[in-house]
């Protein structure tokens, strides 16, 4: 009996760690972001997120089209700067099949340092010798977990 009640107190400090360390991270991190400025009002892209630290940021929203035909081939350029309004680097996003009053989410990810302020531009090509490197996007909890049995599995 002494056996069970030590093993579940292992797992009940072992569930604690979990949930405190993942408490202190999502604050840690989320505490670090400040919102970045925009320079421009172009109302068929809606910016929900747009935050950076001192080295990274994201940048979330929604492209809806006020055209009368498909919006297709075209790109949404996002042009970064700094407080001083130097220019830091610049993503694309491209829009593929966007029917007339249709929306498209995106979210972009980017690796600069102390951005202060963005535009967005709505361009008819992409250049790519100008796009900042590319960064992949946030795991969900479910990939972060699924990876880690994979790797666990594969280590035993």
């Amino acid at each position: 009996m002494d056996r069970v009640k030590t093993l579940l107190k292992y797992a009940v400090w072992v569930l604690a760690f979990i949930v405190l360390s993942e408490f202190l991270i999502n604050v840690g991190l989320n505490s670090t972001y400040r919102k970045i400025n925009r320079k421009d009002n172009i109302e068929q892209v809606n910016i929900y997120q747009a935050e950076a630290t001192l080295v990274n940021g994201r940048i979330r929203g929604t492209i809806t089209n006020s055209e009368p035909e498909e919006l297709n081939g075209k790109y949404v350029r996002i042009d970064f700067y700094s407080k001083r309004d130097v220019f830091l680097g610049r993503r694309y996003i491209e829009v593929k099949d966007l029917a007339q009053n249709g929306t498209m989410s995106f979210e972009v990810f980017f690796k600069l340092q102390e951005v202060g302020s963005y535009e967005v531009v709505i361009a008819d090509k992409k250049e790519p010798a100008d796009e900042i490197e590319w960064i992949p996007k946030d795991w969900t909890k479910g990939e972060i977990i699924a990876t880690t049995i994979v790797i666990l599995l594969i280590a035993m």
